[in-house]
């Protein structure tokens, strides 16, 4: 019974538990955008199968069964996205749209060769990690950018790509993977950054700099 319904969900979920140990299903509800009352009719099913564990009121996880469906799904969904952006030059904000029609069909065959032909790539055209044959992602200790304080440096190692607006005007701004950049100033009262992205001076605001991640640049001092 694994069908795209069920994939879309545990992909959804794995990525949810990137922020919340168990998922709430209003969370789930709102990031599948359908109703609470449809969620809770997934998630029973899905418990049914022993792809999650669920109880009331406390959220669900994946089980190890659930885990390894969803990575299956994101190593195809972020292999196809880096294939057309590297291959057929599409646009980083369109790449997103386009790999969830394909992600679900994508057969183990053409996963191999898309894989050799791009040169085992590591990551995704956001920089998100692009998950093994055998379903590891390596562990992350990265930060939202908007996080960082006044006078911080880091590299930037993933953008959302939740939303396509906002990955081109991000990519407006050069906020691009492995960009460096500096943290200038932090209005106060959840006032936006004053960043510096190579020789340019940037105001960023919180609800953009929240879905940057970013590997802090220690200081040698």
């Amino acid at each position: 019974m694994q069908t795209q319904a069920v994939e879309d969900y545990l992909k959804a979920i794995y990525e949810l538990q990137r922020h919340e140990s168990r998922v709430s299903t209003t969370s789930l509800a709102n990031r599948m955008e359908v109703t609470a009352a449809s969620t809770t009719g997934m998630i029973k099913k899905l418990a049914g199968l022993k792809l999650i564990t669920y109880e009331p009121y406390q959220g669900v996880e994946l089980t190890q069964a659930g885990e390894a469906i969803a990575l299956e799904v994101i190593r195809h969904h972020r292999l196809i996205e880096q294939y057309l952006a590297e291959a057929l030059g599409v646009p980083w904000d369109q790449v997103d749209a386009e790999a969830e029609k394909w992600e679900h069909i994508l057969s183990n065959e053409l996963e191999t060769r898309m894989d050799a032909i791009l040169g085992y790539p590591k990551r995704d055209p956001h920089g998100a990690p692009i998950p093994s044959l055998d379903g590891h992602i390596p562990p992350s200790s990265e930060i939202r950018l908007s996080e960082l304080a006044r006078g911080q440096r880091a590299i930037i190692s993933e953008v959302s790509d939740h939303n396509p607006e906002m990955l081109r005007y991000m990519g407006e701004l050069g906020l691009f993977p492995q960009v460096e950049v500096t943290v200038l100033d932090v209005a106060p009262f959840d006032g936006p950054l004053t960043i510096r992205v190579g020789d340019q001076e940037r105001s960023l605001g919180r609800e953009v700099a929240q879905y940057i991640l970013v590997r802090e640049i220690k200081s040698s001092s």
